[in-house]
C-alpha cells in the first residue's frame, strides 16, 4: 500500500534546497545533513530498543515472583500485566500519529491536563528514570562482584559502570545506539538460558541444603500475605514498566505507522520469555530459589553467565539514560535552531544533561544503603503510574467526544476497559506502594551496610 511506502507525511514533511535534504519533524524541528537525524530508527531497531528497555536481569526475578505467588497464579500474573501493558504501549503509538508534536509522557499530560499535567507526568518520568539508571548501575557491580569474586570495593564498581554507561549514553540518537540493544539482549538472553539449563541438570540449587535428600517444593498456589503479594505483583509490573520509553522510541522511528508491528513482536517475546523462565528455574529450584536466579546454580555457572550478561546489564543502564538525558535536553532546547544542530550549545547541553543524569544516578545507587527497596517504592509507586493511568486518560481523551455522538458498542467496551485502566492502576500503584513502605520499614531494622559501602552485593 502507499500509505505503508512512505514515511508518515504529517509528522515529517521533506523538501529540497541547494545543498541538502532538510527535514521539518514536530518535535525536533528542522533536520539537515549537518546535524544529527533523529528520526533514523527502523522497525526492527524498534523492537530491541522495546525489548531492551523491559528486558533485562529483572527476568530472573520471576522465579521468585511465583514462589511468592504460586505457579499457576504467578503465570496468571504474567500473561494478565503483559497483556495490559501492551494495550497502554499500543495507546501511545496511536497517540503518537494523531499528535506528531508529542515527544515524551510529559507532552501528552500537557494536552490533556495543561500545565500542572506536564510537570507532574515530566518531573515524575525523570525520577523514574533516574531510579533506573541507579539500579542498572547496582546490577552491573553485582555482575563485576560475581565475575571477579569481589575483587575491589562494590562502590568502585557501581562508578565503572556510571562512567561506561555515561560514554555511551552520550551518543545523541537512538538510531546510532540500537547495536547496544542488540548487544544486550543477546547477552542477557544466553546469559538466562545458561542459567536454566542449569539448574535443571544440577542435583540441587546452589542455596538448598548441601546434606541429606533434596526434593523441589514448588507450588502450584501459594498463600501470600497481602504485603507479600502486592511486592511480588509490583516487581513484575516493574518488569514490562519501560512503558514511558515508548513516547520517545516513537518519536525517533522513520515510519511510525509500523510501530504496532514493533510492539507486538516484542511484546510477545517478553511475555514467552518471562514464563517459560520463570516456570523452568521455579520447577527445578521450589524455594531454594535465589533472586536474582542466576545465584540457583553453581559459583563456576553463576560467574560465567553474569559475565556474559555483564554487556547487557550495561546497555540497560544505557538506554534509560539516553532517555532521562534526552527528556531535559529536548525540554531546554526545544524550538531553538540547536536542538539539531552542531553547535557549541547543542554539545554543552547535551553532555551536561547526560552527565547530570549519570552522577545523579550513581549518588542514588551508592548513598542509600536500602537502595533495592527503594526502587521497589519508585517501581510501585511511579512505574505504575506512568505506565497504566496516563494512557487510559490518553484513549479518552481521543475518542470520547466523538464515541459520544455516534456511540457504538466498541467505543462503549473500549471507554469502559480505558476507565478501568485508570482505576486499575491506581489501585496497583496504592497497593504496591504500601507494600513496598512496610519492606523498607522492615529492611531499615536490618540494614548492616552504609552509603558507598564496600560489601559484596553477589550473594556469593
Amino acid at each position: 500500500m502507499v500509505e505503508e511506502q512512505h514515511v508518515d507525511e504529517d509528522m515529517m514533511k521533506k523538501t529540497e534546497t541547494e545543498d541538502h535534504a532538510v527535514a521539518q519533524d514536530a518535535v525536533f524541528g528542522e533536520i539537515t545533513e549537518e546535524g544529527p537525524n533523529y528520526r533514523n530508527v527502523g522497525w526492527v531497531g524498534t523492537v530491541a530498543l522495546m525489548m531492551k528497555t523491559q528486558f533485562g536481569l529483572g527476568v530472573l526475578s520471576l522465579p521468585q515472583i511465583f514462589d511468592s505467588l504460586g505457579l499457576i497464579p504467578g503465570i496468571l500474573c504474567v500473561c494478565a500485566i503483559g497483556s495490559i501493558s501492551t494495550w497502554s504501549n499500543y495507546v501511545i503509538g496511536r497517540f503518537k500519529l494523531r499528535h506528531p508534536e508529542v515527544y515524551g509522557i510529559d507532552d501528552a499530560g500537557e494536552l490533556m491536563f495543561g500545565r500542572v499535567g506536564r510537570e507532574v507526568l515530566g518531573v515524575g518520568v525523570c525520577i523514574y528514570w533516574i531510579f533506573c539508571c541507579g539500579s542498572g548501575m547496582l546490577s552491573t557491580s553485582i555482575g563485576l562482584n560475581a565475575v571477579s569474586a569481589h575483587g575491589t570495593c562494590t562502590a568502585v564498581f557501581v562508578a565503572v559502570a556510571a562512567i561506561a554507561s555515561f560514554m555511551f549514553a552520550s551518543i545523541r540518537t537512538l538510531g546510532k545506539i540500537q547495536w547496544t540493544a542488540w548487544i544486550g539482549l543477546a547477552c542477557i538472553f544466553v546469559a538466562v538460558i545458561m542459567v536454566t539449563i542449569a539448574v535443571g541438570v544440577q542435583d540441587r540449587p546452589s542455596t538448598a541444603p548441601s546434606a541429606g535428600a533434596w526434593e523441589s517444593d514448588y507450588k502450584l498456589f501459594a498463600s501470600p500475605s497481602f504485603t507479600k503479594a502486592f511486592s511480588a505483583i509490583s516487581a513484575l509490573i516493574y518488569s514490562y514498566a519501560g512503558t514511558p520509553g515508548f513516547f520517545p522510541i516513537a518519536a525517533e522511528m522513520r515510519n511510525p505507522r509500523l510501530y504496532t508491528r514493533s510492539l507486538l513482536i516484542c511484546q510477545g517475546a517478553v511475555t514467552a520469555t518471562y514464563i517459560t523462565v520463570g516456570t523452568v528455574i521455579y520447577y527445578f529450584c521450589g524455594s531454594s530459589v535465589a533472586s536474582p536466579a542466576l545465584g540457583s546454580s553453581s559459583v563456576l555457572i553463576k560467574k560465567v553467565s553474569y559475565g556474559i550478561a555483564l554487556p547487557g546489564l550495561v546497555v540497560s543502564t544505557i538506554v534509560v539514560l539516553h532517555f532521562a538525558s534526552k527528556y531535559i535536553f529536548v525540554r531546554i532546547l526545544r524550538g531553538s535552531r540547536h536542538l539539531t544542530a552542531n553547535t557549541f550549545t547543542h554539545w554543552a547541553t547535551w553532555l551536561g544533561c547526560t552527565l547530570t543524569i549519570t552522577i545523579s544516578s550513581y549518588l542514588i545507587a551508592s548513598g542509600i544503603p536500602i537502595f533495592g527497596d527503594l526502587v521497589s517504592l519508585i517501581g510501585a509507586l511511579l512505574g505504575t503510574f506512568m505506565s497504566y493511568q496516563p494512557m487510559g486518560c490518553m484513549w479518552l481523551f481521543d475518542n470520547w467526544k466523538a464515541g459520544r455522538e455516534r456511540p457504538t458498542l466498541k467505543w462503549a467496551l473500549l471507554s469502559s476497559w480505558s476507565a478501568i485502566l485508570v482505576i486499575l492502576g491506581t489501585f496497583l500503584m496504592i497497593a504496591g506502594t504500601y507494600s513496598s513502605i512496610v519492606s523498607i520499614v522492615a529492611s531499615s531494622r536490618e540494614a548492616s551496610g552504609g552509603p558507598w559501602s564496600c560489601a559484596d552485593n553477589s550473594n556469593s
